[in-house]
């Protein structure tokens, strides 16, 4: 299995670490798990938390050098984020990681890969409210704290919390599909997909109990993705005028409506590329994406692959 190593830092944000585990953990595949997560420290000593406890793990450093990928959670550990700077002991532990290994982390865990001049010349995030630090400590860090998760190949960060859910669920989408990536959703209870550009901070992610809501109207929208649907349809679904419904709707999602609904119609296109055997200009259709030519240009825009490949990658068998 591909074996995913998790570096716990003191002081280590326990939601954080716990969430690869989880994540990855509810990944499987007719019946078997795909992913072995392993969390390890950097040394034999108990790992602190931030919230009064502590604990001791059953790895240390040298489990990095097996590491596919290696996940650096959030930490408040003082080298990178106070002065810039790994203390020798963590770098020693960085040092093993393998070349060619995948590099992710969640919230301030982006400190430690940017002190290890991983994201030097890299677009990368951070939760939004530590923003600021990090641009003093790591100007050549090109840093968007706007997004939820940044994918730069082979070295990834998210934004702080429940972006890293986004995150680990985006990679497990891009390894084994979204069929794969929406079980270990369903299980976890959690959405199955919030694109990695949309906004970390929504003003009014539910509305007052006076105001209407666009809920009902994406519902119906999800339903109806193979037909003909604009702004106007979807403002008048809710019976609201445009302007009230575009600006409920991106203070509901963090996003245009005309962007959630094309992401909406690429996830359905990549749905039906893995679960079913429709010609591509079928596939098109029943999303709403019009053409096979307009399919393979949002499914290039969105992961770099035509339709052909992707069914080839990750069809059922």
């Amino acid at each position: 299995m591909h074996r995913v190593v998790v570096l716990a830092l003191s002081e280590a944000i326990g939601y954080d670490l716990n969430i690869p585990p989880q994540v990855f953990g509810a990944a499987s595949k007719d019946g078997h798990g795909l992913y072995d997560v392993r969390i390890c420290g950097m040394d034999d000593e108990p790992v602190h938390f931030t919230y009064g406890y502590s604990a001791r793990l059953e790895h240390g450093p040298e489990a990095l050098a097996e590491a596919d990928t290696v996940i650096v959670p959030g930490t408040r550990i003082e080298g990178p984020r106070k002065r810039g700077v790994l203390e020798p002991p963590l770098a020693d532990a960085l040092a093993r990681i393998r070349p060619g290994t995948r590099v992710m982390s969640i919230c301030t865990g982006a400190f430690v890969l940017a002190a290890a001049g991983l994201l030097d010349g890299r677009r990368a995030t951070t939760h939004w409210a530590h923003a600021a630090d990090f641009r003093v400590l790591y100007p050549n860090v090109d840093l968007d704290e706007n997004v939820l998760f940044v994918d730069d190949g082979d070295v990834l960060t998210s934004a702080g919390l429940s972006a890293g859910v986004d995150l680990c669920l985006h990679v497990i989408r891009s390894d084994h599909g979204s069929a794969v990536a929406n079980q270990a959703a369903r299980y976890c209870v959690v959405p199955p997909w919030r694109d990695g550009g949309q906004s970390q901070y929504i003003d009014r992610p539910l509305p007052s109990p006076e105001d209407g809501s666009t809920a009902a109207t994406r519902a119906w929208a999800l339903e109806h993705l193979g037909e003909p649907l604009d702004l106007d349809t979807l403002a008048q679904h809710a019976r609201m005028s445009v302007r009230t419904f575009s600006r409920r709707f991106r203070a509901e999602t963090g996003l245009s409506a005309r962007t959630w609904l094309n992401q909406q119609r690429v996830l359905h296109a990549r749905h039906l590329l893995e679960t079913t055997n429709l010609p591509v200009e079928r596939v098109a259709a029943d999303s709403g994406l019009g053409s096979a030519a307009s399919l393979r240009q949002h499914l290039n825009a969105a992961i770099g692959v035509s339709p052909l490949a992707y069914r080839r990658t990750f069809a059922r068998s």
